[in-house]
């Protein structure tokens, strides 16, 4: 087992275990071309990256899938706009009608789409790499109720506007997950420990939205339950700006963590053993899912089990361990922007949140997941 990590199926590679690999493949008579495995990349500087073939071909695959379903999403309304005239459009060449329908209209959609499931697919890869279960999503834990709460507290005591209720959706996903941390906390943190304590924050919280619920007038009630159901109708550039903002400081931050995460997912004391700072690595790491998971709610409310399929889904597809941070990003892009897709086409007329897709798909995925778990006695 090598000691590098991978995003994309790539990790920075020691080129004087290179050598040695190379020098002990020639002795035993094995050509290098036929080795399996990774392979290294070299670049200048001296930098090597071992990049595994399969992996790199997923996350190009599910490159072109995001970029695809973005034109289509785009193109997608009560005035259908065929893929290669959005193209036309993007890059400049449309007409005012198809000018403003898409750069002003739908594109920010696509965009809230696309960085929502970005993050929200990397954020589950991060819990669960970090809690070791599959079970380990931001949307059992109980961050996303967190940011719920949060916004409605805005809403129903203090009428607060967008502004304002994406400010209390961050504001509560981040003390929740702060509490769900210290709860779960005991000499360090125990992935089975931190989904109970979390399954257990998310039944309180429930009871918190609930009993808002029921204090709200009827026109709050009703925007809250809209919010709270997950939407991506009427996003503009006033919840793109933000996001790719927070998704441009915290992405770089948890890719730099990848092969530190990696070595976590063996034990701590593996991890101990090659040098990773584990508490302080945790804590790091679990802060930015969890500030990346209240952004994502923060722009488009708590989209349910995208965090939780991504991730899995993603490393199905590479057959490579670790977090498969890159390619759960782009899962995630891929899994809501096809649901977006779906809600505004697969039911005739009536146009559902996108949320209530996902809730239902994922809703079957998770029993699927439950009853492989425990065939496999991991339950």
């Amino acid at each position: 087992m090598t000691a590098t990590t991978s995003t994309t199926g790539t990790s920075a590679a020691d080129p004087a275990a290179d050598a040695t690999t190379e020098a002990t493949t020639a002795a035993a008579g094995t050509p290098r071309t036929a080795r399996s495995g990774p392979r290294p990349l070299r670049l200048p500087g001296g930098v090597s990256l071992r990049v595994e073939r399969r992996a790199l071909t997923v996350g190009v695959l599910l490159t072109a899938a995001a970029l695809a379903m973005s034109v289509v999403l785009i193109g997608t309304g009560d005035f259908e706009i065929a893929p290669w005239d959005v193209v036309q459009t993007l890059l400049g060449n449309g007409t005012p009608a198809t000018d403003f329908i898409v750069n002003d209209l739908r594109l920010p959609r696509a965009l809230v789409a696309l960085l929502v499931g970005a993050a929200l697919g990397i954020s589950g890869a991060v819990f669960q790499s970090v809690s070791r279960n599959p079970l380990g999503s931001p949307d059992l834990l109980g961050f996303g109720y967190g940011s719920a709460v949060g916004a409605l507290v805005v809403i129903v005591l203090f009428k607060g506007g967008a502004t304002e209720v994406a400010v209390g959706a961050l504001a509560g996903g981040l003390l929740a997950g702060v509490a769900v941390y210290l709860l779960a906390y005991k000499q360090g943190i125990q992935g089975y420990r931190l989904v109970l304590v979390g399954i257990g924050a998310s039944a309180m919280l429930i009871a918190v939205i609930q009993y808002l619920l029921t204090k709200a007038q009827l026109i709050e009630a009703t925007r809250a339950m809209v919010w709270l159901t997950g939407s991506l109708a009427g996003r503009d550039w006033a919840q793109v700006w933000p996001l790719l903002a927070v998704c441009a400081v915290v992405f770089p931050l948890i890719l730099g963590q990848g092969r530190a995460l990696r070595m976590m997912e063996m034990g701590d004391d593996a991890a101990y053993a090659v040098g990773v700072r584990v508490e302080r690595t945790r804590m790091l790491l679990m802060l930015a899912a969890v500030v990346l998971t209240t952004a994502a709610s923060a722009a488009a409310g708590p989209i349910s089990f995208v965090a939780l399929a991504a991730p899995q889904l993603a490393r199905r597809l590479t057959r490579s361990p670790g977090g498969n941070l890159v390619n759960a990003a782009l899962m995630g892009s891929v899994l809501l922007m096809v649901s977006d897709w779906a809600s505004q086409r697969a039911f005739g007329a009536d146009q559902l949140p996108v949320g209530v897709v996902t809730g239902l798909v994922g809703g079957v995925y998770l029993l699927w997941l439950l009853v492989t778990e425990r065939k496999a006695g991991r339950i």
